[in-house]
């Protein structure tokens, strides 16, 4: 078991013929869809800045993660940096996802309704929306 953490020609296809091609093909997989979640959830969520902060933190742990598998890959790392990389990443993932944001999420979700209640109880009655009549405008003389 030990032996393959530490192989000579390290993390290869012909030392790792079943995991090699499906870690790297899932890792650069997962590296574009993060590039694209990430541009398109900052645009779409762009006024929340909990949700904002959330994907950035998923993205540069995503980059890095993702990444660094293919650097791997490529120059024939020790497996063993690859099982740390993966148990770390998707331990960060995991984290940032379910265990940082979420109280931060709710925090700003009452704030949200708070906002939301006051702006509804300010404008219940119709003439809350209504301009009052002050002083009326003077016309404009009509040139001849």
């Amino acid at each position: 078991m030990l032996d393959s953490l530490f192989m000579a020609g390290g993390f290869s296809p012909e030392n790792f013929q079943d995991l090699f091609y499906p870690i790297s093909a899932a890792a650069l997989l997962f590296l574009i869809a993060t590039i694209v979640l990430y541009n398109v959830q900052t645009r779409r969520l762009a006024h929340h800045p909990p949700l904002v902060a959330m994907h950035e933190w998923l993205f540069w742990t995503g980059l890095s993660v993702f990444g660094l598998l293919l650097v791997y890959a490529i120059f024939k790392f020790y497996f063993i940096f690859v099982l740390i990389t993966l148990i770390i990443g998707i331990g960060t993932l995991i984290w940032v996802r379910f265990y940082r944001f979420p109280p931060l999420i709710s925090a700003y979700n009452r704030v949200l309704r708070r906002e939301q209640y006051l702006s509804q109880k300010r404008y219940r009655t119709p003439e809350a929306t209504i301009r009052s009549k002050g002083k009326s405008r003077p016309k404009a003389k009509k040139k001849h």
